[in-house]
Parts: structure tokens; sequence; C-alpha cells
């Protein structure tokens, strides 16, 4: 085979072929450690112990480990089950909501002048007047820059209080926004470069309910966002298959062509 290709439908009647032996991988992933950020109310961490390491009997190098985690922690899938009863389970996820084409809003400016901004209409539509109207079953990558602070808890969460999740501040989308893109836009996913999808001053946690709700699946923590165009990539995003799982682990890498 001369090259890899990948093909999807970018639109009803139309499809894009990206070859991969031309395209940049972005990994868009935080590595799972000792020091990746878990919400704060979360009764544990990752951990990973040792089962076997180093020579065996037979004469062979063997390694091995056991790992435990909660589902929503460092970069990770949040499942429409989440925030909405009877909905969808991570390991049941259409995979045409995982792997399509992606943009990305940048409003890593308005983040920097304040913590808790959130996406709003008018930015969607000023998106729109420069790069076109945001295709059904698009992947909305949010861009606010926080993904540079990781993995400083205080500087990425606002706050840093064990086990208090009533103080933190850091921007994402916004209710009226995604009410947009999901019932006019019928994007597949949202993703964003901090801890949520809602922000983090959030008490009702609309985003989530709304995207739970119509299906639409959240990926949370992404990094690297800035490598990427604001349309024009594609987004694989294929999470730890959890049988009724909430959400879990997530391995997002982008196709730049």
């Amino acid at each position: 085979m001369r090259f890899l290709a990948l093909l999807f439908l970018a639109a009803p009647l139309s499809a894009q072929t990206i070859d991969l032996s031309r395209g940049q991988l972005v990994d868009l992933t935080h590595a799972l450690d000792e020091n990746t950020l878990f919400w704060p109310t979360s009764p544990t961490r990752f951990q990973l112990d040792r089962l076997s390491y180093g020579e065996t009997p037979g004469g062979w190098f063997y390694a091995s480990n056991s790992f435990s985690l909660p589902e929503h922690g460092g970069t990770h899938l949040d499942a429409p089950i989440h925030f909405h009863r009877g909905g969808v389970t991570s390991d049941a996820i259409d995979l045409k909501r995982l792997i399509a084409p992606a943009v990305v809003i940048d409003v890593s400016a308005q983040a920097a002048r304040d913590a808790d901004y959130r996406l709003t209409v008018a930015d969607v539509n000023a998106f729109e007047r420069a790069h076109g109207r945001i295709a059904a079953g698009t992947i909305v990558l949010l861009r606010t820059g926080w993904s540079s602070r990781w993995p400083d808890a205080k500087r990425y969460l606002g706050d840093d209080t064990p086990g208090d999740a009533s103080h933190l501040h850091f921007p994402s989308y916004g209710a009226d926004a995604v009410r947009l893109l999901v019932a006019d836009r019928k994007i597949a996913a949202l993703g964003v470069d901090v801890a949520s999808i809602d922000y983090g001053a959030s008490t009702d946690f609309m985003v989530h309910r709304i995207a739970s709700e119509a299906g639409v699946p959240g990926f949370e923590n992404l990094t690297g966002l800035e490598q990427l165009p604001a349309t024009g990539a594609v987004l694989l995003a294929l999470p730890m298959k959890i049988r009724g799982g909430s959400g879990g682990p997530l391995r997002a890498v982008a196709v730049v062509p």
C-alpha cells in the first residue's frame, strides 16, 4: 500500500480523503500520571502499580502494570448519560461523533481578559462569517489557551482546595451558543481545553445538560489546539470502551492535511 488514507463524510453529498502520509498528526491528549488533574470532588486519582518489571526466568524482559482512575479526569470523554438519564453510554456512542471534521473557535484573547468567559452566539456568528457555516456532523473545539496552565491546579481550575468545587474559575462554552450548535448546526461533539464544557463557576451545568439531552458527547482537558487550523482538520477522539460508562480516558488525535 503506497499510502494510508482516511475517508469520511464531510457533508451529506460530499466526501473527503485525508492522506495520512502527508498529513500532520497532532496529539491533543495529556498523558496520565501522578500529576493528572481531576474534578476537585473526585475521591481518587490516577494510580499506576507495577506488577512486573525485569528479566524473567526464561531470560527475556517483561513489564506489566495495573492502573485505576475515575472516568472523568485528564483528557477524557463525557458520554451523554453523564448528565441525561437514559443517555448513551461510552461504549454505545456513534463513531461518527468521535471521528469527524473539526473546527476550532479561538476565544483565548477573551479568556485572557476574563477567566469566566463563555462562548457566545456572537462568537459563533463571527467565526462563521470568517470561515463559513459550521456543517452538520462537525466536531467543534473551543480553544481558550488554558492548556498551557496544566497541571497547575490553582491556575488551571482557578482553585485548588481539596474536595471543594465551589470556587472554580475557567472559561468554556455558553449555554446559548451550545443551543445554537446542537439544535441548528447539528454538530457531532464538543471539545475544549479546560476541565469542563461548562465554565468553572457554573452551578447548573446547563451546557452539559443541553449537550447530553441531544446525544452530543464532550471532550474535556484537551491540549495542543493552537496547532490546529480553524477549519480543515479531522479529529479522531477514541475513548476507552467502558460498557455502561458515563465517560472515560480519551486519546484525541487530529489529522491536519
